[in-house]
């Protein structure tokens, strides 16, 4: 299974970014697809995530960013939906996916910095 995320970039706060993530090779639909995020010098952190029929947001990103999913020739995307970023949104964003609950692959990782 690969993963091959995109979308990431320079935005000023306040600005807009959509990520995307496309995944090959897998065989079965995918139980959890969710969007993790590292900081410099901090721990991954999952920032939106479905698993199974459940959404969920880390607090600091609810009600700011959407994450959403579809299989659009028989290819599994994931995408995600970043308004009002602020300067702490800055991170590597990694997609990654499951057959279970938790992340078993993951993509390559697409940097998001947000500045003036």
């Amino acid at each position: 299974v690969q993963l091959q995320a995109s979308g990431g970039g320079l935005v000023q706060p306040g600005g807009s970014l959509r990520l995307s993530c496309a995944a090959s090779g897998n065989k079965f639909r995918f139980y959890h697809m969710g969007w993790y995020r590292q900081a410099p010098g901090k721990q991954r952190e999952l920032v939106a995530g479905i698993t199974g029929g459940s959404i969920n947001y880390a607090d600091s990103v609810q009600g700011r960013f959407t994450i959403s999913r579809d299989n659009a020739k028989n290819t599994e995307h994931l995408q995600m939906n970043m308004n009002s970023l602020k300067p702490e949104d800055t991170a590597v964003y990694y997609c990654g996916m499951g057959y279970g609950s938790v992340s078993n692959f993951w993509g390559q990782g697409t940097k998001v910095t947000v500045s003036s």
